[in-house]
């Protein structure tokens, strides 16, 4: 396998990536998802923007998903979701193709009040309309990759971060 590798002959898949960079130039990509809000059991609070509208939010965080990972966690909390609403299916039931040029992000548990908001709480990143959230919490925020909580990127109040399709992409070699 490694030969015809090296000689070009194996067939592959190319897997988009995520990533998420900050204001203040840390860096994080993902192959699965990304996860940005609180490292413990806690609210986040932040600002999210995404596809010409903002929205201050509580929530225990966002899931932002590549193809490669559509059919795991994003794929329990949309699962979640259809329950509640008694939806037999969703056109993501199945996930959605590892190299498509998009990702798809849903808040977790978003809380409503006086000064929270619950509307934008799914969505498509593409190159078009990439999501950014800009932290409130103090201190415990993070975004981590692939649910690999120990490394992660510090995410505290006024770090704002940009989620979009890499420029790195992996293959899949076949």
């Amino acid at each position: 396998m490694l030969l015809r590798t090296l000689a070009g002959k194996s067939a592959c898949k190319t897997i988009c990536f995520a990533e998420a960079l900050t204001n203040d130039g840390q860096r994080m990509l993902a192959v699965n998802d990304l996860f940005v809000g609180p490292k413990s059991h806690t609210s986040a609070r932040y600002t999210l923007a995404w596809n010409g509208q903002q929205e201050s939010q509580s929530s225990s965080g966002i899931i932002i998903s590549t193809g490669f990972g559509s059919t795991g966690w994003f794929q329990s909390l949309l699962a979640g979701a259809q329950g509640v609403c008694g939806a037999p299916s969703h056109p993501l039931s199945s996930g959605f193709a590892w190299h498509e040029q998009r990702l798809q992000f849903t808040v977790r548990e978003p809380f409503p009040s006086r000064t929270t908001g619950v509307r934008l709480v799914f969505g498509a990143v593409t190159p078009e309309t990439p999501l950014t959230v800009e932290s409130q919490m103090p201190e415990n925020g993070v975004i981590f990759s692939d649910g690999i909580e120990a490394d992660y990127v510090a995410f505290n109040s006024g770090i704002r971060a940009t989620i979009r399709l890499a420029d790195t992409k992996g293959q899949l070699i076949c």
